[in-house]
């Protein structure tokens, strides 16, 4: 299945929740959002990705032999296709938004009142951040910035009577909030806030009142163009090039590699535009200098009806609904560890499991925070993928050096999106005396692997403390993303972490592992000998099975082992959130293979691999990897086994939950297309999430 269109079909996913009735309001419409979102980054990498090689006269290596000029006729009918259901979909939804009082309103339908309120607000606050820049002879077409929102603004002087106009580009500044809030500004122009609805409850409500921005300075052009008459104007935004491809920056080990990262974020500003979108009914006057000037071609302009840019409405999370919103949640603090012990202590007594959100993200912050203060602790080394802003985690490993334990971390620049906010955090962790790397020798290899070790004074010795986990180092994700983690002091994955880290900071190619299956080295070659083991059994009339779960599934060699494996009798049963490139259900291939996705409530996230007839010891791994070729060739990643029986036990549950979930799942069909799993009126409804929610560790009998 193509790449490609596969992740279409998740967005379709997405965009079902929104359609779902049965979930809060508010909430379908930040699924909505998400859809916009992950759009937006689509077309900024895959898309660009495609649209580079067409331009540069690549064939199509692809399994699915896609060429690639009918790939983007494809993707651009799909998306139109999703952007129309989308678009429908949002003005039904703001339309029932209203009936708790909450508005999208265009200015001309405030009162009177409230509409000078605004102009004087647009006076006083935007007038004097908008800079309008005129196209002509001596002032060339303006640059335009990834993701901006713009205004193309016609205009001519009163006494030009030859029906010549000029071209003005006006950018709204990403600085000003998308949805004016008319209510937190009517009082300061001296109007009162006196409109209120009952809610169900009987209790006044306050009305929220929210303008577009573009629309706010679209009626108040006057005052940016005195003197000229404003011809028309229309909103449009695009979409650059925004990947790069680290395999071709220069590599010159005199050069500073966080100075390449700062050149490539440079670079990544002038990405060629992929995509042009613009309202429903832009005249040919404002499109036909946007084409030229832009090079694009019509094919990659989208025309949007309402307002563009759907990621937006994310602003309407802050409304205070709590009755069209999720009921809140508050992570567990699993019992092992909620005591006043040191959680050394209790990593000590036996290995803990934790499934994040269903359990809170504390006890992973306090590992790192107790190891700063902890007299005991000699070193703590750690991976950095994603770790956000205002990080716990990297201010305990700041407060560790000024304790003077000695602490070593690898940030990852090159992680997608995140390489400003990383090379900032790394700045800061080396004014601190850390010790502070960027990553193995080969510039194109990306650390994702989450891992981090104490090593702490015990006795007659030392002992390591290990957290391993399936996501980043993020407290903000942990609320949102399901994961696992791992908190273990065994002996041998303490051996092969040291190991790992050495092979990150050293020189040490020739490292091997007794426990971690680390990419790119050893992560492939020791699935497929697991894999191998069922097919083995199966053909030896032995129960075969391997349960995956993850986020993605593209790699080839990965695939066609897996079909192997279908057609030698073992029963596969793939949970992928995302891209599924592998065919399920083909008669002499793949007829053993059950594919499902689920999306819900929470974003799928946890790597999961079980291997029925694999020693113990090897039955069960977590990690960092999807099966893709990025991650199995082109990363340092770290799957980990599950030694400890009781936390096997614990993950198996987890997966039996999800294969029996029927409300949030997904099955994927031989053709290529997803529908919801089935169920019965007598089937009672499974929901995975909620269930976790009420139990983090979920079904028993999961064997």
């Amino acid at each position: 299945i193509n790449r490609e269109l596969s992740w279409i079909a998740f967005n379709r996913r997405v965009l079902a929740q929104a359609q779902d009735e049965s979930i809060p309001l508010l909430e379908r419409i930040k699924f909505l959002a998400i859809v916009s979102s992950n759009t937006d980054e689509f077309f900024m990498v895959r898309v660009a990705a495609i649209q580079k090689k067409l331009k540069a006269g690549l064939p199509s290596t692809r399994p699915d032999g896609v060429p690639h000029h009918a790939l983007l006729h494809e993707i651009r009918a799909q998306i139109v296709d999703i952007m129309n259901t989308q678009r429908e979909l949002m003005r039904t939804l703001l339309r029932q938004l209203e009936q708790y009082g909450v508005y999208i309103q265009p200015l001309r339908k405030l009162p009177k009142i409230h509409q000078e309120a605004l102009r004087q607000y647009f006076i006083d606050e935007i007038f004097p951040v908008l800079t309008p820049l005129a196209v002509d002879r001596t002032r060339p077409f303006p640059f335009i910035s990834n993701l901006s929102l713009n205004l193309a603004v016609c205009v001519r002087r009163p006494s030009d009577e030859n029906g010549d106009y000029d071209f003005v580009r006006l950018k709204i500044p990403p600085t000003l909030p998308r949805l004016v809030h008319v209510e937190s500004i009517l009082p300061r122009y001296g109007v009162s806030r006196t409109s209120e609805i009952l809610d169900e409850s009987g209790y006044p409500r306050k009305v929220e009142t929210f303008v577009w921005i573009e629309d706010l300075i679209a009626s108040n052009l006057d005052e940016l163009f005195p003197g000229m008459e404003v011809l028309e104007h229309a909103p449009f935004r695009i979409t650059r090039n925004a990947d790069i491809d680290y395999e071709a920056e220069d590599d010159d080990p005199d050069v500073d590699f966080t100075q390449v990262i700062e050149e490539s974020l440079r670079e990544r500003r002038f990405g060629a535009v992929v995509r042009l979108a613009v309202s429903e009914g832009t005249s040919e006057r404002i499109l036909h200098p946007l084409l030229e000037e832009l090079e694009i071609d019509t094919r990659d302009m989208y025309t949007v009806k309402g307002a563009l840019g759907g990621s937006s409405l994310f602003q309407l999370a802050s409304v205070d609904r709590p009755e069209i919103k999720y009921p809140p949640y508050l992570p567990r603090i699993p019992d092992m560890i909620a005591g006043d012990e040191s959680i050394f202590t209790a990593i000590a007594r036996r290995d803990i499991l934790l499934h994040h959100p269903y359990d809170s993200f504390t006890p992973v912050e306090q590992f790192f925070q107790q190891a700063a203060s902890d007299p005991d602790v000699l070193a703590i080394k750690a991976t950095l993928y994603r770790v956000g802003r205002n990080s716990p985690i990297v201010q305990a490993l700041m407060d560790a050096r000024e304790n003077d334990k000695q602490v070593a971390v690898l940030v990852e620049l090159k992680a997608r999106f995140d390489e400003e906010n990383n090379l900032e955090w790394a700045k800061a962790l080396d004014q601190k005396g850390v010790h502070v790397t960027y990553g193995v020798e080969q510039i194109q290899v990306k650390t994702h692997a989450k891992i981090s070790m104490v090593v702490r004074r015990e006795g007659d010795g030392v002992r390591r403390y290990v957290h391993l986990g399936t996501g980043n180092y993020n407290s903000s994700t942990a609320r949102l993303y399901t994961d696992l983690g791992l908190l273990t002091c065994h002996r041998e994955i303490g051996d092969d972490a040291s190991r790992l880290f050495n092979r990150l900071t050293g020189y040490a190619p020739g490292t091997t592992y007794k426990r971690l299956l680390v990419a790119p080295e050893f992560l492939l070659g020791k699935m497929t000998e697991l894999i191998d083991g069922e097919i083995a059994a199966a053909r030896a009339g032995r129960e075969a099975r391997l349960i995956f779960k993850m986020n993605q599934l593209e790699e080839d060699v990965m695939i066609r082992k897996l079909y192997e494996a279908s057609q030698a009798g073992v029963q596969i049963d793939l949970l992928v959130r995302g891209i599924c490139c592998l065919r399920p259900g083909v008669p002499g291939m793949s007829e053993n293979i059950r594919v499902r996705s689920i999306v819900g409530r929470f974003l799928e996230h946890s790597r999961i691999f079980y291997f029925h007839n694999a020693p113990p010891e090897q039955r069960l791994y977590c990690g960092s990897a999807d099966m893709m070729r990025r991650n199995l060739y082109n990363r340092v990643e770290v799957a980990f086994p599950l030694i400890d029986e009781r936390v096997q036990r614990l993950v198996l549950r987890i997966l039996n939950t999800s294969l029996q979930d029927n409300v949030n799942a997904w099955e994927l069909l031989p053709d290529g297309t997803y529908r919801p799993l089935s169920r019965s009126t007598q089937d009672s409804p499974i929901d995975s999430h909620a269930i976790f929610m009420e139990n983090s560790l979920g079904l028993r009998d999961a064997e």
